[in-house]
């Protein structure tokens, strides 16, 4: 049984940091695609950024870019956002997802973790 599982959100001032980590388990294999995306009420999931298990190959929504890092500790399945300069529109419930490199639709996702940025 594969498993995701997001930690690291919470409530910060604009301009803060907050570090989410996604922790994963079971059998993935190695070819993966790793990536986080966000949701508000009302709106649809945004796609945050993405990391490619080979190369390491990084994508960010415009959104972010700049201000979010994407990494992964290959070591332990383990891979990260880091969020500086926060604003108060990155507001959402951050979710962690991964799926294999020849599918299509992200196949496994966390529960979601709560990020509030006040003004």
């Amino acid at each position: 049984q594969v498993q995701l599982q997001e930690s690291g959100g919470g409530s910060v001032q604009a301009g803060g940091s907050l570090n989410l980590s996604c922790a994963t388990s079971g059998n993935f294999g190695s070819m993966l695609c790793m990536g986080w995306f966000r949701q508000t009420p009302g709106k649809e999931r945004e796609g945050v950024a993405v990391i490619y298990s080979l190369g390491g190959m990084t994508y960010y929504a415009d959104s972010v870019k700049g201000r979010f890092t994407i990494s992964r500790d290959g070591a332990n399945n383990t891979f990260y956002l880091q969020m500086n300069s926060l604003k108060p529109e990155d507001t959402a419930m951050y979710y962690c997802a991964a799926k294999h490199l020849w599918v299509h639709d992200w196949t496994y996702w966390g529960q979601g973790t709560q990020v509030t940025v006040s003004s």
